[in-house]
């Protein structure tokens, strides 16, 4: 059984040519929800820590903005995959994206008034959109064939490139636009995000029919239909009884961490030498090209190769992104090709590591367990945002780069581990 089209209530089961092609139109209208709603987030990002240090005064508490929003994304997660469990991927997506709206707000109203403690609570529920973005993925995959899992993942995160791209280089023209009204420059780029979170909401309530949660789980085995099996304990329950799945949330929340926690502190760095605003727009752009642009290669290649060989190239990548940015100094070039792989590497960790946790635990709790990787990873990264910024003020930016390729180890290892114990499934597809 499925859902009709324009509504959530059970239809005629639906034979292959025709899930084939709902699969097709629910990758198409998620692609179009992730060119608009990528580029709400990257508009404001690269002057979140800018105006972090306007509005408190000091760039000690710098990288705290983006911290607050990457725990607002985390702790949003679980709340967004209870509300899917129950009613479906549309108004999980539609809640986050208008919570998402509220907070650039929010976000706009503090640097107006100057209070750092509201820029957190906006920048906490800005995070929301960032969230929806992030759960897009997963409902690309609900209706997908196991072997094309992270090649469904990864054509909706390539879907964000357009978007991604354009934002920061659109911060500075968005930051004018606002010149000689009260509301400050930095503050500008908040305004148009809100706009563009509406308007992602709105496509997503209209065009993400019939839901591919609900359609999933209609076209599930009578076994695996079972309310109990949905809920967040059983999530936690699948983690623990799979390997693979906790090798998948330590990759997603790693690669994660390690992006997020050089990422925010890179504009800094970049101004410390000299670096204006377009050029700090241009070396974020090449970093989120290298996130999104070259995903369908992530996801091909997870498919192609193994969850567990596309882990271990994220952890090589992410490695090589940290010593090249940490050591660039006034070397805007070397700083530019440290942040592509930076990007490149979490878009590796995050479409195998997204694409094994999906295989790895069973349908009824999948939902649950996306909600649950996506706490885990912004926790971790808020945690290593807001230690990023009180790094970077006391031994600077290298140490920094240092500290995040660490982290890298325990999942590398991990990943040998695990491809070492299970060599008769190399590419960790299961159905």
């Amino acid at each position: 059984m499925t859902a009709s089209p324009g509504t959530d209530r059970p239809a005629p089961p639906l034979g292959l040519p025709d899930l084939a092609r709902l699969q097709k139109r629910t990758s198409r209208v998620l692609m179009a929800g992730q060119m608009l709603g990528g580029l709400g987030v990257p508009i404001s990002i690269a002057l979140a820590p800018v105006l972090a240090t306007e509005v408190s005064g000091t760039e000690a508490l710098s990288g705290f903005a983006s911290t607050a929003s990457v725990i607002g994304t985390a702790l949003v997660s679980l709340p967004l995959a209870a509300l899917m469990t129950a009613r479906g991927r549309r108004p999980g997506l539609v809640l986050a994206y208008g919570i998402g709206a509220v907070g650039a707000g929010l976000v706009v109203l503090a640097a107006t008034i100057k209070s750092f403690p509201l820029l957190l609570l906006g920048m906490a529920a800005f995070g929301a959109a960032s969230s929806a973005n992030l759960q897009a993925r997963f409902a690309a995959a609900d209706l997908a064939a196991p072997d094309h899992r992270a090649r469904a993942i990864s054509v909706v995160v390539w879907a964000s490139t357009l978007g991604a791209v354009l934002g920061p280089n659109l911060s500075a023209p968005a930051s004018r636009s606002f010149a000689g009204t009260s509301i400050p420059e930095t503050a500008g780029p908040f305004v148009w995000a809100a706009v563009v979170f509406l308007l992602t909401g709105a496509l997503i309530a209209v065009l993400l029919r019939p839901d591919p949660l609900l359609t999933a789980r209609a076209l599930a085995a009578p076994e695996e239909q079972t309310r109990e099996g949905r809920s967040i304990r059983a999530g936690i329950a699948a983690v623990k009884a799979s390997p693979r799945a906790r090798l998948a949330l330590l990759t997603v929340a790693v690669s994660h961490t390690t992006m997020v926690s050089i990422m925010v502190m890179t504009p800094m760095d970049l101004g410390h030498h000299g670096a204006g605003l377009e050029l700090v727009g241009l070396v974020i752009s090449g970093h989120i090209a290298g996130m999104f642009a070259f995903s369908p290669l992530m996801g091909w290649l997870a498919d192609r190769l193994g969850r567990l060989s596309v882990i271990g190239l994220a952890a090589g990548m992410l490695s090589v992104a940290a010593l090249l940015a940490g050591t660039a100094g006034p070397n805007h070039g070397q700083s530019a090709l440290g942040l592509f792989l930076l990007g490149l590497g979490w878009s590796a960790g995050m479409v195998s590591g997204s694409a094994l946790l999906t295989d790895s635990v069973p349908q009824p709790a999948r939902a649950a367990v996306q909600g649950l990787s996506d706490l885990t990873m912004n926790t971790a990264a808020g945690v290593g945002g807001a230690a990023a910024g009180v790094i970077m003020s006391q031994a600077g930016y290298g140490w920094l780069n240092a500290v995040g390729a660490s982290l890298l180890l325990p999942m590398a290892a991990l990943a040998l581990f695990t491809a070492r114990r299970r060599p008769a499934d190399p590419k960790g597809v299961s159905s």
